[in-house]
């Protein structure tokens, strides 16, 4: 459900989904407003969130490694990595 939450920079139309066609308007096209599983701009859009969401805990994103995410600020030093393998 990552992909669910990032936000669009561009407008993208698409056709109303099988099961969910408007009787009424059969040809009319839908305008996302969220990002979908299976749109070039999603993995990016959710990349853009999560890093976002992390910044907002006070976490560092590692300039040699942008998957890397650390804290420093107590005696116990915390290190995220993250990794998606289905990309």
């Amino acid at each position: 459900t990552a992909f669910l939450h990032g936000e669009l920079e561009e407008k993208i139309y698409m056709s109303q989904p099988i099961g969910f066609v408007d009787p009424k308007h059969p040809n009319h096209v839908c305008l996302l407003k969220k990002s979908l599983y299976g749109l070039k701009q999603s993995p990016r859009q959710w990349n853009k969130k999560f890093d976002e969401y992390m910044l907002s805990f006070k976490f560092v994103r590692s300039n040699y490694d942008h998957c890397l995410y650390y804290k420093t600020d107590s005696k116990n030093p915390v290190f995220l990595l993250i990794y998606v393998d289905d990309m």
